[in-house]
């Protein structure tokens, strides 16, 4: 359902919210290299995610970035918001054009609640909530 930015983009906000206690800058090349994400496409992705003010860049030789808002109030939907938009709510599941209510592809109604479940939780979830259920043991994190 999401484009590999965006999964690039939850994957290295959750890495800084992870790594950037007491306002400690995460650099470009340690998130790259942990998540194996290639380092020029990851520098876009966090310059948008910097753009819209997600993300404070620290230039010098401790930059890196860290989170510009609280993580307990950061909801993953305005990360999907920013790369994908919202609109991936309304496209069709098998990829037709035109696909409604009145006019449905074969797996409309059976997506259509999937994509209602996935909008509820990334409307739900802070990062804050997926670094405590990472910290308490109840999910993990792949980092390689």
């Amino acid at each position: 359902m999401f484009s590999r930015s965006c999964q690039y983009a939850l994957q290295a906000t959750l890495y800084i919210t992870m790594h950037s206690k007491e306002k400690t800058a995460v650099s470009l090349k340690e998130i790259a290299d942990s998540q194996q994400i290639p380092l020029h496409f990851l520098s876009k992705i966090l310059q948008t995610l910097v753009k819209y003010k997600i993300l404070t860049s620290i230039k010098g030789p401790n930059g890196g970035f860290i989170l510009n808002q609280s993580p307990k109030r950061l909801k993953l939907v305005k990360i999907v918001e920013i790369i994908d938009g919202l609109d991936i709510f309304d496209r069709c599941g098998i990829g037709f054009k035109t696909c409604s209510d009145k006019k449905p592809c074969p797996v409309h109604f059976e997506y259509k609640i999937v994509k209602e479940k996935t909008r509820e939780l990334l409307n739900s979830k802070s990062l804050a909530e997926l670094c405590e259920d990472v910290e308490n043991g109840r999910s993990f994190v792949s980092y390689s």
